[in-house]
């Protein structure tokens, strides 16, 4: 089977390449590199194209042959989607659509989409079902629900199969330590408490002390990157077996709150984490947490990684070696 991973050297994107090194699949990818780096590519076949060109992508396609096409490619900062909204319809739903009608076109109908729990919005109840309603709360979110309607839509039009995966909080770095999380800006708790231990960062903000959770911070659905790119074997697999669209979470099951992650930074790299308390932010739930119970039951998937201890020490393996460099 011949893949195409799109968005293949950003952070999920990279961890899912280093995956397929373990089986015998074809594997090529395309990316624009606006936040992923070139030497995540790992010696595969790398097309470096904007999905915006999709006279561009059209040709890639038609002329490569994929089977199935994996999508990683989307802005995921949900302040800056507040701020430059144009910036998140173009890249996360414009340029979606262009791939997806440049398969429509050539015939390749299997899909799987990064989607997000940010789809959900305030969650209505705790643990968050796949049944639950899309009601996001960011233009972030946003994208996502419009880019899985539009799946629907597909479907129906021209028969695509797709797996749509609701990633909770991505985190951790792959266990060899030679890839890991960086975006630029960095804007996820885990990474910037981590630069806090290393001195690239003087204090960490904790946005709203006074929510209804156990210790007043926020509470969050940590999965391991590496559990992540599991799920995306598993549900590409029961795609290409059963030629069934279906829709996963992908999370934990358990929540852990931001002082919690402070707490375990602390105790792992022996250093004291200054914390400064500001203001809840605009669209951050109390709590949010993944009914995996799908997911675990139709794919038999079981995430090995995602416990707080392995999600922080692999992410401060990682982060030493970004220090460094």
């Amino acid at each position: 089977m011949k893949i195409l991973v799109v968005g293949g050297v950003g952070y999920i994107g990279s961890h899912m390449l280093k995956r397929f090194k373990e089986t015998n699949y074809e594997i090529e990818i395309l990316d624009n590199l606006s936040s992923g780096q070139k030497e995540n590519a790992q010696n595969y076949k790398l097309y470096v194209c904007d999905l915006l060109d999709k006279q561009t992508v059209y040709k890639i396609l038609s002329e490569q042959n994929y089977d199935l096409v994996m999508h990683f490619a989307a802005s995921i900062n949900v302040e800056e989607s507040y701020k430059n909204p144009k910036k998140y319809q173009q890249n996360n739903v414009i340029n979606t659509i262009n791939l997806l009608e440049c398969m429509k076109d050539l015939k390749i109908n299997k899909f799987i989409f990064s989607s997000s729990a940010a789809v959900y919005g305030e969650p209505e109840h705790i643990p968050v079902t796949e049944l639950h309603p899309f009601n996001p709360v960011n233009p972030y979110g946003d994208t996502k629900a419009e880019v899985e309607n539009a799946l629907k839509s597909y479907e129906e039009s021209c028969d695509l199969k797709y797996m749509s995966l609701r990633y909770f909080n991505a985190c951790g770095a792959h266990l060899d330590g030679s890839i890991g999380e960086m975006h630029k800006p960095e804007t996820h708790l885990i990474p910037l408490v981590l630069q806090v231990a290393s001195g690239r960062k003087k204090h960490i903000e904790i946005f709203g002390d006074d929510y209804p959770t156990q210790d007043g911070t926020c509470v969050r659905d940590y999965v391991h990157v590496m559990d992540i790119v599991e799920a995306h074997m598993l549900a590409m697999e029961n795609l290409v077996n059963t030629n069934k669209s279906q829709v996963f979470n992908i999370g934990n099951s358990k929540g852990f709150s931001v002082k919690q992650i402070i707490q375990m930074t602390k105790e792992i790299t022996k250093v004291d984490i200054p914390v400064k308390i500001l203001a809840r932010r605009k669209g951050d739930p109390a709590q949010l947490i993944a009914d995996n119970k799908k997911i675990t039951n139709i794919l038999n998937w079981n995430p090995k990684y995602s416990d707080l201890e392995t999600i922080v020490k692999t992410a401060w393996n990682w982060e030493k070696k970004l220090k460094i460099q």
